[in-house]
């Protein structure tokens, strides 16, 4: 083998042993969608999310009701949670999280700026 092929070869093989490491070490955790049905409170702050991927949300602080609440869009992909808010006035907003803990009562997210949110599923 000429040393110029030799060099490429070794080449090739290093970069596809990096990439196979690099990838095969990176592991996104999967969660359920169904435990996500229901509502899930924090405080005064409500989500509910049903099983057609919509969902509202409502905080009883600013004196806001299910009845009044906000409509978004939800998907849950691996532990990628994203919100779609629908806007009365038109469009949507984006907000996604990355999940933490979903069990059947207990659900744990941070959005890209590191902040924290919990909620526990409520029985009414």
């Amino acid at each position: 083998m000429k040393k110029s092929q030799h060099k490429t070869s070794l080449f090739f093989w290093t970069i596809f042993f990096v990439s196979y490491v690099s990838t095969s070490c990176i592991t996104e955790s999967e969660y359920d969608s169904s435990l996500l049905i229901g509502k899930w409170v924090s405080g005064t702050e409500y989500y509910r999310y049903n099983e057609d991927g919509t969902g509202l949300t409502w905080d009883t602080a600013d004196d806001v009701t299910e009845q009044e609440a906000q409509a978004f869009t939800w998907t849950l992909v691996y532990s990628t949670l994203t919100h779609m808010h629908i806007l009365e006035v038109g469009g949507v907003v984006p907000k996604v999280y990355t999940v933490t803990e979903l069990t059947a009562t207990s659900l744990k997210y941070e959005d890209e700026f590191g902040k924290t949110y919990s909620f526990t599923k409520s029985s009414s």
